[in-house]
């Protein structure tokens, strides 16, 4: 057998298999005379069957078969020998004018190969690592939402500026049906009016354009997605099913303990200051997450490297379950391109400075993750015992290995782009936070 690869370009090459008589000969004999005993045609007794006519009936069959494993078990030695770095698996060339009783046997494969390119984490760029704070409005905005949790809801009539209304937003056109508890003062003043005196059962027509002081609230309230919340310029009905005013818990330590655990908050100070350091952590990791983002779209931007495109199309059309058209695989492939670059730049990055992800690593993140989430629950001192049972029990399964590999990664990568990129800091309240983060 002769084997060899035909480059076409730095990512695009065909591979070259020339199968000869004495690559399968043998077992295709051994096939045959396997068969003997077993095969049926009509005027024989089974197992005295001539071997000719054996042969003849399912020799093109076995002959078939036996080639299609040789070639398939040559193909995989030679990547694995060449040491190919592959894109997706090797695509056969059909060849419908095949001869399969010529002397030499010809086949191709086309396959596409990882490109190679070098990336600069340490680039000049723009990249801006925000320091997200809780200021006073956020702060006191949470202590009176506590309030009102913890406070105890009275049942009025009439909605007015203070009422919380529970009730449902809906457009048909826009498949839009949420039902949710809102107060009157957080529309805008024109649509907060429009709920003045209204009761139960009435149902009170707005605009979206504008019902919010922030149009991202329509996420909340509506469940519109990020896309299509700017501009959104639609009329929406809400149907009233509830009306309640609030009597505001007071803020003494009975409140205190229950939320926060014996002794741990004694005053509105303390209160205030806990609000503020919950809330910055959590923001902390949004912001984490946005310089991992801003990160990945500068190097996907500046690293630049082809891809086997074409191949890549072809390929997707051949894999999953479903088989996809040519147009089905254009529109996959450019929905995917963008990660596909990441996911290389992501390998390039962790080989270039040497990082590795080991089961020590992955224990001890997913312990972590596993003591948050307790505490969260009012489960704050576990033991190890405990904790490393439940490590033990997540880590026996393979999805959430995979899942928590992936997370580790992110992890890490984002410790080595702090380092290298060295971003620009950038104090910002959370209003300023998500104004950034959406462009706006």
């Amino acid at each position: 057998m002769d084997i060899k690869r035909v480059a076409i370009d730095a990512v695009n090459e065909t591979i070259v298999m020339n199968v000869v008589h004495m690559d399968y000969k043998g077992q295709v004999a051994k096939r045959i005379n396997e068969k003997l005993p077993l095969a049926q045609v009509k005027g024989f007794r089974k197992g005295q069957v001539p071997k000719d006519l054996v042969e003849k009936q399912y020799g093109k069959g076995i002959k078939q078969e036996e080639i299609k494993k040789v070639v398939d078990l040559a193909l995989e030695r030679f990547v694995q020998s060449e040491r190919l770095n592959l894109l997706g698996t090797p695509l056969p060339k059909v060849n419908e004018n095949l001869d399969w009783d010529a002397e030499e046997l010809t086949f191709e494969f086309e396959i596409g190969l990882v490109p190679n390119f070098e990336i600069d984490l340490e680039a000049k760029n723009n990249i801006v690592k925000y320091i997200v704070t809780a200021d006073d409005k956020l702060i006191d905005g949470q202590v009176e939402r506590i309030q009102k949790q913890f406070g105890k809801a009275i049942p009025q009539d009439k909605a007015d500026v203070d009422s919380d209304l529970t009730g449902t937003f809906t457009n048909e056109e826009k498949g839009i049906s949420n039902t949710t508890t809102i107060s009157v003062s957080t529309f805008n003043k024109k649509a907060g009016d429009k709920f003045i005196g209204k009761k139960v059962g009435d149902v009170v027509k707005v605009s979206t354009k504008g019902l919010f002081e922030d149009d991202h609230q329509l996420m909340d309230y509506l469940k519109v997605s990020h896309d299509d919340v700017h501009g959104l310029d639609i009329e929406v009905n809400f149907t009233i099913e509830a009306i309640n005013g609030a009597e505001l818990a007071e803020l003494n330590q009975e409140l205190f303990d229950k939320l926060f655990g014996e002794g741990k908050v004694a005053s509105l100070e303390d209160l205030k200051a806990k609000i503020k350091e919950d809330a910055e952590a959590q923001f902390a990791q949004q912001a984490d997450q946005k310089l991992l983002l801003d990160v990945q779209d500068f190097l996907i931007e500046n690293t630049k490297f082809d891809l086997p495109a074409e191949f890549l199309k072809k390929w997707l059309q051949t894999v999953g379950e479903k088989k996809l058209s040519a147009e089905e695989a254009e529109v996959e492939y450019a929905r995917s391109e963008k990660g596909l670059r990441f996911q290389l730049i992501e390998g390039k990055a962790m080989a270039q400075s040497n990082i590795q992800i080991t089961f020590e690593d992955l224990k001890e993140f997913t312990s972590n993750a596993i003591r948050q989430q307790m505490a969260q629950f009012g489960q704050t001192n576990p033991t190890d015992e405990e904790v490393q049972g439940i490590v033990a029990r997540v880590l026996s399964n393979q999805e959430e290995v995979k899942r928590l590999s992936e997370q580790v990664v992110a992890a890490k990568l984002l410790d080595l782009f702090k380092e290298k990129a060295n971003p620009t800091t950038k104090e910002v309240t959370y209003e300023e936070f998500i104004a950034a983060s959406y462009g706006e």
